[in-house]
């Protein structure tokens, strides 16, 4: 089926800045509490979110094979489960309503004050029920600066990195929306010098910048994702914040990896970009290495995408300071790859399960996706607008990540992906 809802040439009837995210051709989905204290699943077009129960409600889907409540859930899981043809055809249907020249709801005053919201009026909420949560370590560039801080230059990849994607599995109850405020967590760490733990806040707390797939039911279990299918099975990506402490992490993680360094918090941008959306940008993934398996071997080449990364820290004076400015086509290990890898050995993959990238750090420092690497550990202090100085995060720094996709003919984004770091509990 052809994606009209791509079409570079089509103009919306609503406002859409030249800078904006969320043109005609983007169409992500969400879910937010509207202004009638009602949760509904929408899309969002310029600065208006559009309510897609009240739009299918009204008939504006007729012809479309969907349940009358699929809009009206309070979790995209559902629509997502219903497959790549629902999502087109829905994608299509929406960018023809909103279209400059379609005059159906244009000129239906009643039907808008119904359907549509000022982003104002409107709370964001976290817009899948996610089961399961993945993580992978995909960057080379972020791996092989990790490797050297705490293995030296020479082992600074593991034997195995440059053979799988490697990942981790995750704690899904802790991700949370952008917005949410992010508590400094308590735990285990072991002082420099010291032969005994200690416990306390984390003093290391540090963004990881990296974007997330959503999966739909994929296979059942004992069976796995042949690569050039996986494809079929991947909604949708969001912008990701993979919230580490640092020193907690470092006391714990031998032997068997994170655990309370990372599943205190993990936020996503509220708004899933259709991978139908980012078709346009496709380019060529880095070269590997290694050949890899046959069972990671993909035909095509333009296996990746080029989106650009942001991840500014806003202090509490207001002041906004660039971190980095990365791109997710650094990352080695595709996402293909990763689901495929993922499967291959029966596990089944479920609707709304979130796959996390791994820190997607560029080849320079200003491209480094996190303070551990821009800082070097600590060794290289970075100094801010205001004159103070981060090695880590401060209480009261609001942590904020961009990734948008920019050609010749359109724009399209994540929206951001922010939260703030608020004091340990005492």
């Amino acid at each position: 089926m052809k994606i009209t809802a791509n079409d570079p040439n089509r103009k919306s009837w609503l406002n859409v800045e030249s800078d904006s995210d969320f043109p005609i051709q983007n169409i992500p989905f969400g879910v937010f509490l509207s202004r009638d204290d009602i949760i509904t699943i929408g899309t969002r077009i310029g600065d208006r979110a559009i309510d897609l129960g009240a739009l299918h409600q009204l008939g504006y889907f007729k012809g479309i094979p969907l349940t009358d409540d699929l809009f009206l859930q309070d979790t995209l899981n559902d629509f997502i489960a219903d497959g790549r043809m629902t999502w087109r055809l829905i994608r299509n249907r929406i960018s023809e309503l909103f279209d400059e020249n379609n005059t159906t709801l244009k000129n239906n005053e009643a039907h808008q004050k119904t359907i549509i919201f000022k982003m104002d009026e409107i709370e964001m909420q976290l817009p899948v029920d996610i089961g399961d949560y993945t993580d992978f370590y995909s960057s080379k560039e972020h791996a092989t600066n990790v490797g050297i801080m705490f293995r030296g230059k020479d082992n600074a990849l593991m034997p195995n990195w440059l053979h799988i994607p490697v990942g981790y599995h995750g704690r899904s109850s802790s991700i949370v929306v952008s917005g949410t405020p992010i508590r400094r967590p308590h735990g285990q760490t072991l002082p420099l010098g010291e032969t005994q733990p200690v416990f306390g806040p984390s003093q290391r707390v540090d963004m990881e910048l990296e974007t997330a797939f959503i999966t739909t039911a994929a296979n059942i279990l004992g069976e796995s994702i042949p690569i050039d299918e996986t494809d079929e099975y991947i909604f949708g990506m969001v912008m990701f914040n993979d919230w580490s402490a640092r020193d907690i992490q470092k006391w714990e993680y031998v032997p068997l990896g994170p655990f309370l360094g990372k599943s205190f918090a993990s936020t996503i941008s509220p708004w899933i970009v259709t991978m139908d959306a980012l078709e346009p940008f496709r380019c060529e993934s880095p070269k590997q290495e290694v050949t890899p398996l046959p069972y990671l071997q993909q035909k095509r080449t333009d296996n990746s995408y080029d989106i650009k990364l942001q991840a500014i820290l806003e202090t509490e004076n207001g002041d906004k300071n660039l971190l980095s400015q990365s791109n997710f086509k650094y990352m080695y290990w595709t996402m293909a790859q990763q689901l495929a890898h993922h499967t291959v050995n029966g596990c089944n993959v479920r609707t709304g399960d979130m796959m996390g990238s791994g820190t997607l750090s560029g080849p320079t420092k200003d491209s480094y996706g996190s303070m551990l690497e821009i800082t070097w550990a600590g060794k290289e202090p970075l100094t801010l607008k205001d004159g103070t100085k981060r090695v880590f995060f401060n209480d009261g720094d609001n942590v904020i990540l961009h990734g948008y996709c920019q050609n010749e003919n359109v724009r399209i984004g994540f929206g951001e992906c922010e939260g703030k770091i608020l004091p340990a509990k005492k």
